[in-house]
């Protein structure tokens, strides 16, 4: 079992900038590879950005966020990061850190991941 607690989040003025963390524990965290997704109410849980098991392997980015948003982690602390810079509006969301340790699947598939964070909130103001 592995549990995972994002943290970082907050109010921002549109053009600034945040940086999510999350830190896992219960597990051997180079068995997993992570992942970040986004959620506003009443919507569905989007993708936003994923990294294999090795820092400086595998990157994906959803468009929305491509040049602006960047994955890392640092498996000698069990962290993975989101820095988010030039936030937007429609960035406001609830971000959620996701484990993903089967080695198949796709990692921008909601079910392609194993646990998930509580999430913590993002509010970028206009």
């Amino acid at each position: 079992q592995v549990q995972l607690v994002e943290s970082g989040g907050g109010l921002v003025q549109a053009g600034g900038s945040l940086r999510l963390s999350c830190s896992a524990s219960g597990g051997t965290f180079t068995d997993y590879a992570m992942g970040w997704f986004r959620q506003d109410p009443g919507k569905e849980r989007d993708f936003i950005a994923a990294i294999g098991r090795n820092a400086g392997s595998t990157y994906y980015y959803a468009d929305s966020v491509k040049g602006r948003f960047t994955i890392s982690r640092d498996n000698d602390k069990n962290m993975v990061y989101l820095q988010m810079n030039s936030l937007k509006p429609e960035d406001t969301a609830v971000y959620y850190c996701a484990a993903k340790a089967r080695r198949t699947g796709d990692y921008i598939t909601i079910r392609s991941y194993d646990w998930w964070g509580q999430g913590t909130q993002v509010t970028v103001s206009s």
